[in-house]
């Protein structure tokens, strides 16, 4: 048996101990189901402006994270910036378990499709896309949109501790059409790429130095940023796409893609490559900034080796 095989159900899933993570999925699906779509989202952003005053320390990073990107933005602004973040994080709850849970005909009608001719074209050919999508808060529903369309991929995940965390959480990926990949299993992503599939991939966060360079992202020249798709695109000549699915005024989620970057991508130049790749991300993520995942401590890996992890952070 592999180390990277799909979680299979046992007996010992049911255990008494593993019981509260069983009841509160099952509550969760409940409530997704039966409640309609405007009352998750006022409960839901309502429940994220509430954790401001319990996650303090997590207003502060995102604070932070905002400051060091838009060092222009006045203070009001990013005032409002973070309180918007912390209401969609509140509803991001709820969007993973419409993306679990509620069945394909109620989603679909919530989804929104634009410029998809190049991803259509690609799959045509044959040749697998890196489909460059960035750590919104609704990237849930942004996978399984794409395989309610009839463009299923591969995801890329790390399995949980607690195994039947894991076991629901793999399922609640993969029984719509998707597939899932170990974020270790680097043998298999080139596999599906070179199968002619679609993996998505989440280069926007700071990874650690491991294979990582440091390059501008936003207003910080130095970020921490994973050479991931240089290593990705240069054994498999894949197409690579940025991606978003960013929820509108409307309630409705829009599958966005913009213009393939591979083509001026280098294949050995690892530090180009993941400044090209920042820019892509810093591009879609202003469609939409409050959608995106800035509770995440972005610049916490320090280029110079003499300032202690998160410095930027302690200000």
């Amino acid at each position: 048996m592999s180390k990277y095989d799909a979680p299979k159900f046992s007996l010992s899933l049911i255990h008494p101990k593993n019981w509260g993570v069983w009841f509160g999925f099952g509550i969760l699906a409940l409530i997704v189901n039966l409640l309609p779509y405007p009352v998750l989202f006022k409960i839901g952003r309502g429940l994220g402006k509430l954790s401001m005053r319990l996650a303090k320390s997590r207003v502060k990073v995102a604070r932070r994270n905002l400051e060091l990107a838009f060092p222009d933005k006045p203070q009001p602004e990013v005032e409002a910036i973070v309180e918007e973040n912390f209401k969609n994080t509140g509803f991001a709850f709820f969007e993973m378990g419409m993306t679990w849970f509620w069945p394909t005909w109620r989603l679909k009608r919530r989804i929104r499709a634009v410029n998809l001719e190049q991803m259509i074209e690609f799959k045509e050919q044959g040749r697998g896309v890196l489909m460059c999508h960035p750590h919104t808060l609704n990237l849930e529903i942004s996978a399984r949109a794409f395989a309610v369309l009839g463009y299923p991929g591969s995801g890329v995940y790390r399995p949980h501790n607690n195994p039947a965390y894991d076991f629901i959480q793999y399922w609640g990926r993969t029984h719509n059409g998707n597939t899932l990949v170990d974020r270790k299993n680097v043998k298999e992503m080139l596999r599906v790429l070179k199968r002619g599939e679609r993996l998505f991939y989440l280069g926007d966060h700071d990874y650690g130095r491991n294979k990582s360079v440091f390059v501008p992202f936003f207003a910080v020249e130095d970020a921490c940023t994973t050479t991931g798709a240089n290593i990705l695109f240069g054994a498999t000549d894949c197409a690579m796409i940025p991606a978003t699915g960013f929820r509108d005024a409307h309630g409705h989620y829009e599958l966005n893609l913009a213009p393939a970057i591979h083509d001026n991508f280098p294949k050995k130049d690892f530090e180009a490559g993941a400044a090209i790749m920042n820019k892509a991300y810093e591009d879609v993520i202003l469609r939409q900034v409050d959608q995106w995942m800035w509770l995440h401590k972005r610049y916490k890996t320090m280029q110079d080796k003499s300032l202690p992890k998160g410095y930027r952070y302690k200000k």
